[in-house]
């Protein structure tokens, strides 16, 4: 007798294959038979007539580091839009190694104040498996976070001693779990790092087959050369890259995605390269003032000299207060914003692009964040694929689902098939849909039916059922070149 059967969907399953009819089986926590299972027994069944099954999606670029120790109370932003899996510590920022009373350099802030308390990524990824987490969970060792750790000075380069310190660390992460590094080269607090300082630091992603995930130097005018870094450090470590959230912003690199994503389909010939994206011509990260100019409206999430300013209009603000909206960001920070300095066409160019898979780089101690941390799949699915056609229902599931697995080497997800872990999303095709809006951007999404995790329903209709189903996973595998 099985523990689950979902009968009578729809099979979308993951490999980017063409739907078919399809009943699926589950039992402690795996997936056992698939297929015309009409007669067979089962603890506990799920009718998905009309509705589509498929592999609960990746969530491959997030900053949930501190949410995934938490159990929070209501609608849960990950597991309300068909999220089982996320893969943590992006853009440079991981919770550890770092034993800080204080509260650490923009943007590593993002996650918090108070949680910086894991001497070894290793012991916070115990703390992880002892919290037993709402997601699965794929951990990256943020390089700036490394920085801020060992070095005493963040604007200069590393010295060789500070790079086989920052290694060390890294070796340990990788021994414990990890999946990798990540660096955010934009950030000050990496940004007078070298490529040669984290080619150094990196050395061991090389022996144990780790992945880099890069947020590269500039995502506008000099976005080119910040591209042939990125790949460079790849090939110098002979590892996979990761290009995260990738963009062009500010109105005058308005459709140079075309330049970009040909660089990339280039490099990618002769190395693992790939990259991820969000569904929306909106950013979001820590105010900077250098940001102001490029966007059309800049939306405050959040400030710590000023939290009446949380939710409002930059522009708007500095109309009131009478003054310019660049000196108002540098008085509201250390802050939070959305900028919306992209376009809708670049946005889609990337996102249907066969090397993409979606992330959400949804910030989740904003007071008021942006709607991805939501909306963000959903958004692919009801927006992307419903509304503007932009590809196929299938290939959207396979870039948040098998792509993203087999990108990152999550051994047994992303799929359902017989052996694969039982990860799963129920949905309406004709009625999913992102509702989370700027003005609203914690709304539960529409569409999402149930949710499992493991083999446990985690959620249903947005209603958390269960927030302890996920697991700490474990790096296997490696990119394929293209």
């Amino acid at each position: 007798m099985f523990d689950l059967m979902i009968e009578g969907g729809t099979l979308i399953d993951g490999t980017g294959a063409q739907r078919r009819r399809a009943d699926v089986a589950v039992s402690a926590g795996r997936i056992v038979a698939v297929g015309d299972l009409t007669g067979q027994a089962a603890r506990e069944h799920e009718d998905a007539r009309g509705l589509v099954v498929a592999p609960g999606f990746i969530d491959v670029h997030t900053h949930d580091d501190r949410l995934l120790l938490d159990a929070p109370r209501g609608a849960h932003p990950k597991l309300s839009q068909g999220v089982t899996t996320v893969v943590t510590g992006n853009c440079g920022i991981s919770l550890a190694p770092l034993v800080s009373a204080t509260t650490p350099p923009a943007p590593l802030d993002l996650l918090g104040e108070d949680s910086w308390r894991f001497d070894r990524f290793g012991d916070y990824l115990d703390a992880l498996r002892q919290a037993v987490p709402a997601t699965n969970a794929a951990c990256l060792v943020g390089h700036s976070t490394l920085r801020v750790r060992h070095m005493d000075r963040l604007d200069r380069n590393a010295t060789p001693e500070e790079c086989a310190r920052m290694g060390a660390d890294l070796a340990e992460a990788l021994r414990a779990g990890a999946f990798g590094m990540s660096t955010g080269l934009y950030y000050p607090p990496a940004r007078a790092a070298s490529a040669d300082e984290v080619i150094a630091v990196g050395a061991p992603l090389t022996e144990f087959g780790g992945v880099v995930s890069m947020h590269i130097r500039d995502e506008a005018d000099g976005i080119d050369d910040a591209l042939r870094e990125a790949l460079a450090i790849g090939r110098a470590l002979k590892i996979d890259t990761v290009l995260s959230h990738h963009k062009l912003v500010g109105r005058a690199n308005h459709g140079r995605s075309a330049e970009t994503l040909a660089l990339i389909e280039n490099a990618a010939q002769g190395q693992g390269v790939c990259l991820d994206c969000y569904p929306y011509n909106a950013s979001s990260t820590m105010l900077l003032a250098s940001r102001v100019r490029q966007s059309d409206d800049v939306l405050v999430t959040w400030s710590r000299t000023d939290p009446t300013a949380a939710g409002r209009s930059l522009f708007e603000l500095a109309k009131e207060r009478g003054c310019d909206p660049v000196e108002l960001a540098e008085e509201l920070s250390p802050a939070g914003a959305v900028y919306f300095a992209m376009s809708q066409a670049d946005v889609s160019r990337i996102l249907s692009h066969p090397l993409a898979m979606v992330g959400s780089d949804g910030l989740a101690h904003d007071a008021v964040p942006h709607p991805r941390l939501w909306g963000s799949f959903p958004r692919v699915l009801g927006h992307y694929v419903r509304d503007l056609r932009l590809f196929s229902l299938e290939t959207a599931v396979h870039k948040m689902t098998g792509l993203s697995a087999r990108r990152f080497g999550l051994a047994g997800r992303g799929v359902v098939d017989v052996g694969y872990a039982a990860d799963l999303v129920v949905f309406d095709e004709l009625t999913v849909a992102d509702r989370a809006t700027f003005a609203q951007p914690t709304r539960v999404s529409a569409g999402i039916e149930s949710v499992y995790v493991n083999g446990r329903l985690a959620c249903r209709r947005g209603e958390t059922r269960d927030v302890h189903a996920g697991r700490v996973l474990r790096r296997q595998g490696t990119l394929q070149k293209g």
